[in-house]
């Protein structure tokens, strides 16, 4: 190529980059970064975690933006104004989710509770999770099994206590909550004493391993060129695994199939035995595949969440000692050293209720919550925005913005005691909004409390030295800790009669 030709490279970019943003201003679509390159848009600009690196944008830009992810258009919503408008006023059309990887493979082609399109289907999934499985009624007939499984985890830590030895938190709660959720769905327990079918236990353990470091989107999704090339084997990996998954809640479904006798009188019917019975009357729709697809949801969503929240939480009170003494009192004056704490007794304790919303707020298990995507053009903060576009809510964001919460940095469980519990409009939404926000809520909520609950009851906390616990980010949909917190835990004097008893 000619040398004279060259210069003429940057003028034609710079035109087509001109062009470009002119007919995005003319079209009233919301704002942009100017630089979007051919075939990768603006991925060029996003570094992990990817919700800071929005954050930045919309500083930059505004609460309402508008990215082009490779082949995809995404909206960004980072203030409660453009939430609320997105998830309550546009509720219906941002009801959608877009076809990613995950919810092709993990959602058995876009049909299960989290991936599938709003409509009849999506409606009679959200009745059974909402009604059948975690209706207030039913948390209520299986609380035996949460309290059952924190006792477990008391009894542990207290033997650790005794030993002196760094506990890995991390651990501690994700087992705690695995085993609920699997007690609950099909009555067995995976982690901690008396367990059996060493096998079976195996290959459940490797399956919750997999899941969770393949569950995230992939660049595949943005660039359908890496798809199409097979680059990384990622999709095939995610068709391995739903296989797995498959094959192993089948078994458990068919076990249950095999009992014959259900439940039995007197006896707590498991998730499974629940649906299963629902099958007897409806067989064409309450299918086996329906019922893994379920459960499946359930025991993810329900899992790494709730672990997650009550590790972070305990993070913040090691490095802010006052707040743990404060809540360490309100237990003490409330409920006692007698007996442990109930999920009845959450609801006196309004400052633990504090604890838990503040951590939510600066760490919520869901930084950008689940994509959303839009069934129909509408309008959000004046800008035109076209059907077909990807919604990510930048929970983060506004959980962490100054104009939303004074001093968002600073761990300040009393910023929610004139609420009362509420989550003041959309400055709060750790569990989404709208149509599409999490069913699961209120498991969530009696499951961080009660946990979170006992241990600060029962133990005394340290940290693993005199330096403050590191609270990096880590990488996940869940927004995990970058290192699992380690702490030493010690057997509380005034709690001795209640350990020995537990």
């Amino acid at each position: 190529m000619d040398i004279q030709n060259l210069v003429y490279i940057p003028l034609i970019f710079g035109l087509y980059i001109f062009t470009k943003h002119l007919l995005h201003k003319l079209q009233n679509l919301p704002p942009t970064p100017l630089l979007s390159l051919p075939f990768i848009g603006h991925l060029h600009l996003l570094k992990k975690p990817i919700y800071r690196s929005l954050a930045r944008i919309s500083a930059r830009y505004g609460p309402v933006v508008l990215l082009q992810f490779g082949s995809r258009r995404v909206l960004v919503v980072s203030s409660p104004s453009a939430a609320e408008e997105c998830l309550s006023k546009n509720d219906v059309v941002f009801a959608n989710r877009p076809r990613l990887l995950a919810g092709k493979h993990f959602g058995n082609n876009y049909t299960s509770l989290a991936w599938c399109s709003y409509g009849d289907h999506w409606r009679n999934l959200r009745k059974i999770s909402s009604i059948e499985i975690l209706s207030t009624h039913r948390l209520q007939m299986l609380q035996g099994i949460r309290a059952d499984e924190v006792r477990s985890t008391v009894r542990a830590l207290n033997r650790a206590s005794g030993e002196r030895k760094l506990v890995d938190m991390k651990s501690v709660f994700f087992e705690l909550t695995m085993n609920v959720m699997m007690r609950m769905i099909a009555g067995k327990r995976y982690y901690g004493e008396n367990i059996e079918e060493a096998e079976e236990v195996r290959r459940f353990r490797q399956i919750v391993t997999d899941t969770l470091r393949l569950g995230t989107s992939s660049m595949a999704d943005f660039l359908p060129v890496l798809r199409w090339l097979g680059v990384g084997g990622f999709e095939k990996g995610l068709v391995e695994l739903q296989r797995k998954r498959d094959a192993f809640m089948q078994e458990l479904v068919q076990e249950r199939k095999r009992s014959c006798g259900g439940a039995g009188e007197g006896k707590t019917k498991t998730m499974i035995e629940m649906l299963l019975e629902l099958q007897e009357k409806e067989p064409e729709y309450y299918t086996d595949a329906i019922i893994r697809s379920l459960m499946l949801v359930m025991l993810i969503a329900g899992t790494d969440t709730s672990a997650g929240t009550m590790e972070w939480a305990l993070s913040l009170l090691l490095n802010n000692p006052h707040v743990l003494k404060k809540a360490r009192t309100e237990i003490d004056e409330r409920i006692g050293h007698s007996r442990l704490v109930e999920e009845a007794d959450i609801g006196e304790l309004p400052y633990l209720r504090c604890i838990i919303n503040e951590t939510l707020r600066m760490y919520p298990a869901g930084p950008t919550l689940i994509p959303h995507e839009s069934s129909d053009q509408c309008t959000v903060g004046g800008y035109r925005v076209p059907a077909g576009t990807m919604l990510l809510v930048n929970a983060w964001a506004i959980h962490n913005d100054p104009k939303n919460w004074d001093n968002p940095a600073e761990f300040k469980p009393e910023r929610f005691e004139l609420l009362e519990g509420s989550r003041d409009g959309f400055k709060l939404m750790p569990f989404g909004a709208g149509r599409r926000g999490c069913p699961g809520e209120g498991l969530a909520q009696r499951m961080v409390g009660l946990g979170l609950g006992s241990l600060i009851q029962c133990f005394d906390w340290e940290r693993a030295n005199h330096q403050l616990v590191d609270m990096t980010e880590g990488v996940g949909l869940s927004m995990p800790r970058a290192m699992p917190l380690m702490a030493f835990c010690r057997s509380r004097p005034v709690a001795a009669d209640l350990l020995s008893r537990i």
